[in-house]
C-alpha cells in the first residue's frame, strides 16, 4: 500500500532543509522486527535547528511521530500517516563533556555506547544501558531502565523542539517520571540530553558491564527479530512469570512467537507481519488475564494502520471493566 505524496500536496516542505526527506518509505527496514507498512513521509534532519524549521512549516493537522532506533516498535502493516521523523547518527549522535561528572548526549546516541563513553570517562551509574537495545531519545521518553536503574536517575536536564519549531529546556522534575514512563508532552521530540553519572573506576565500570552482557545473552533472544520486552511488569511480579504460568511460553501465531528463552519477549521467526506480532500479544494478555486476573499492559509501542487483515481488540474482546 501506499499514501499520498506529501511533497506533492506541500513542496513548500522542502525548501530551505538540509536533511533526508523520503515518500512511502517502507518502516520494516527501522524496525527490529522488520514488519510495518511504510511511513507516509520519513524526514531525517540535518540538525536540531533542521527539524525547528521543518516542524514550523509543517501544517498542523499533519501528524508527527519521532521515532529511533526501532527496537521497541510494532508498526502495523497498513502503515503511518503523516510525518516519520527519524534523528540522524550524524546529526544528534553526539557524546561530549558537560561539566563535573555529566555527559551531553544526543538523542540518537545507542544507549550502549553512551554506557562505553562514560566507562572511559570514569563515569559510572551508565552500566544498564549496556542490556538496552535502543537509543537515548526513547530511553528518555520511556524512562528506559534495567539492573534496578533508570534513567531518570541520571537525566539531569534535556532539549526538545515542539510542533510548531520552538525549542525547550525540561528539567528532570519537569518529566514527571514514574515506571517506564515520563509525563512530557506528545508534542515534544527530544534532541539532546545532559545525564550525570557517579566517579568510579573504570574496572569496576567494565566489570559491572560485562555482567549486564553476560546476564542479557544467557537470557534473552538477542539474536531474533525482537522488541526487547513486550510486556511491562505487573506489581509484586514479574511479567514473564505469569505469561509463563498462562502456559504461553514459546506460543506462535503464524510467524510470531513467545521465545522459549525469556517469554516476555516476542520474535518474528522469519514471516511474521505486524498482524502476527499484535494478535500474539493480546492473546497472551487474554490467557494471562484468565489464568492470574493480572492485566499485562504493553512495554512494546504499537503504532500505525491496521491492515487488510484488520484491527485486534485489546485483549481479543475482552471488555477493559472485565480485564
Amino acid at each position: 500500500m501506499s499514501f499520498p505524496d506529501l511533497l506533492s500536496l506541500h513542496p513548500e516542505l522542502s525548501e530551505g532543509l538540509r536533511g533526508k526527506l523520503v515518500t512511502n518509505q517502507p518502516m520494516s527496514a527501522v524496525s527490529w522486527f522488520r514488519t510495518g507498512g511504510p511511513a507516509q513521509l520519513l524526514f531525517q534532519p540535518a540538525d536540531a535547528e533542521d527539524l525547528s524549521l521543518f516542524l514550523a512549516k509543517l501544517p498542523p493537522e499533519i501528524p508527527v511521530l519521532p521515532v529511533g532506533l526501532g527496537s521497541n516498535l510494532l508498526i502495523r502493516d497498513g502503515g503511518l500517516e503523516g510525518v516519520v521523523i527519524r534523528l540522524s547518527a550524524k546529526g544528534f549522535g553526539q557524546i561530549e563533556p558537560a561539566g563535573e561528572g555529566r555527559l551531553r548526549v544526543g538523542a540518537a546516541v545507542p544507549d550502549k555506547r553512551l554506557a562505553e563513553a562514560a566507562a572511559q570517562a570514569g563515569l559510572g551509574g551508565f552500566a544498564f544501558y549496556t542490556g538496552i537495545p535502543g537509543g537515548i531519545g526513547g530511553a528518555l521518553r520511556m524512562n528506559a531502565g534495567a539492573h534496578g536503574t533508570e534513567t531518570c536517575e541520571r537525566m539531569v536536564e534535556l532539549v526538545a523542539i515542539d510542533r510548531k519549531g520552538a525549542r525547550h529546556v525540561l528539567t528532570n522534575a519537569d518529566m514527571d517520571y514514574a515506571y517506564r514512563h515520563s509525563g512530557a508532552s506528545k508534542d515534544l521530540i527530544f534532541v539532546e540530553a545532559v545525564m550525570e553519572g557517579v566517579p568510579s573506576s573504570e574496572e569496576a565500570i567494565r566489570a559491572e558491564m560485562a555482567a549486564v552482557v553476560e546476564h542479557r545473552e544467557r537470557a534473552q533472544p538477542i539474536r531474533e527479530k525482537t522488541g526487547g520486552s513486550t510486556f511491562k511488569n505487573p506489581d509484586g511480579t514479574s511479567a514473564w512469570k505469569e505469561i509463563d504460568r498462562a502456559g504461553c511460553r514459546g506460543l506462535r501465531i503464524g510467524g510470531a512467537q513467545m521465545s522459549e528463552l525469556h517469554c516476555n519477549f516476542m520474535i518474528n521467526t522469519g514471516e511474521a507481519t505486524g498482524h502476527d506480532l499484535e494478535c500474539l500479544g493480546e492473546t497472551v494478555r487474554k490467557r494471562v488475564f484468565e489464568t492470574s486476573g493480572i492485566k499485562l499492559h504493553w512495554e512494546i509501542k504499537r503504532l500505525g494502520n491496521f491492515g487488510p487483515e484488520g484491527e485486534i481488540a485489546p485483549f481479543l474482546g475482552v471488555t477493559e471493566e472485565a480485564a
